[in-house]
């Protein structure tokens, strides 16, 4: 599952590109590419946190993927609490197609980085994992408060800065380039614990490096 997001994050980045340069941006293209992030940004993210959630009731996780689905161990409604961020992801889409003040910058955590942000937990108690991790990551009280920052971020009224180049000024796009260098240095060192800490350092950039969406 984890592999499809990476790839459908891939095509979200590449279809803008590929459409202007063919010249075909129309209505319809921008909403079946909403319902397209719906599935994979939002959809997705909210099925790993219901897993999650089923397996932080049930016990724990034996880190073996062919047993992490296992919906038998389901008991109570909790888990379900994890689809809040598919319906703040239907929301924040929803919200960024008619909002005119989010085409060179974002109001809220953009989906994709939320969704990467969530599938980044199983993949850190596969590959990261060790027991003082596990116990927190699958602490029930854990992931209801990462669910509902989750939600919030999303559609919260704070602006963060896009990966969109205007030029390839260093001045110009200062945080852009500290950005992507530190995300490199993270993924370099810390395996897929530096999903969730580049997706914080992204926060933090937008609040204190200044960049020039914040002068609008």
């Amino acid at each position: 599952m984890a592999f499809f997001v990476f790839l459908g994050l891939l095509f979200d980045f590449l279809d803008g590109l590929s459409a202007r340069a063919l010249k075909v941006q129309s209505p319809l293209g921008i909403q079946l590419d909403s319902l397209a992030d719906m599935i994979t940004f939002g959809l997705v993210p909210g099925i790993v946190m219901f897993q999650l959630l089923t397996m932080s009731e049930t016990g724990g996780w034996n880190l073996k993927m062919t047993e992490t689905m296992n919906w038998d161990s389901f008991y109570g409604i909790l888990p379900f609490f994890g689809f809040a961020i598919t319906l703040s992801s239907a929301y924040r889409l929803a919200r960024f197609n008619i909002d005119e003040n989010q085409a060179t910058s974002f109001i809220g955590l953009p989906t994709p980085a939320n969704a990467l942000l969530i599938i980044s937990l199983p993949l850190i108690l596969m590959f990261n994992g060790n027991d003082a991790l596990n116990s927190i990551i699958l602490n029930p009280w854990f992931l209801i408060i990462l669910t509902v920052i989750s939600s919030l971020l999303l559609n919260a009224p704070i602006p963060l800065f896009a990966l969109k180049f205007k030029t390839w000024d260093f001045k110009d796009n200062a945080v852009r380039y500290i950005f992507i260098l530190v995300s490199l240095v993270f993924i370099g060192t810390m395996k897929f614990l530096a999903i969730p800490a580049i997706i914080i350092f992204y926060l933090l950039s937008s609040f204190l490096l200044p960049h020039e969406e914040k002068k609008d």
